[in-house]
């Protein structure tokens, strides 16, 4: 695999939180070097993604809290055929779904940085990656991840 400064190439529009704005403070604190997921103040359940409720005791008492990025891989899908535009001439790259088990086992969604052909383990330990983009208008950070 060539070096290159990003995992995909360059073009993908920028990540933006929905109108409601419920996910960004996640947003925020990617570009601040941290993880944030919801944690219901009434029952501690964690979750991800973001939802107005618990989706265990139904509060509407969620804060935002820091979790580190170590977790397994639960799954993962070997990209070949492109998913926008941007990446064209891009293939294959591997998405991985990671459980992160010291937080209520919520589940997020990455890349899996390294070779794209490479032998991908269900189970695996892996670390979170953040992947700034300073120099796009609007600046983003993406949450990438990599074998322990």
């Amino acid at each position: 695999m060539s070096e290159r400064a990003y995992y995909l190439d360059e073009g993908l529009p920028a990540p933006v939180p929905e109108a409601d704005g419920l996910s960004k403070p996640y947003w925020e604190g990617l570009q601040n070097n941290e993880i944030l997921v919801q944690r219901c103040d009434k029952c501690q359940n964690w979750q991800w993604g973001p939802e107005w409720m618990c989706h265990k005791c139904h509060s509407f008492d969620l804060t935002w809290t820091k979790v580190e990025g170590n977790g397994h891989i639960y799954s993962w899908e070997r990209v070949w055929h492109p998913v926008h535009s941007a990446l064209s001439n891009q293939g294959p790259y591997i998405v991985v779904l990671v459980e992160l088990r010291d937080y209520g086992n919520i589940r997020m969604i990455g890349n899996l940085l390294g070779d794209p052909e490479q032998e991908v383990r269900i189970g695996a330990p892996v670390n979170a990656v953040l992947e700034h983009h300073k120099d796009n208008d609007p600046a983003f950070t993406l949450l990438q991840w990599q074998y322990s």
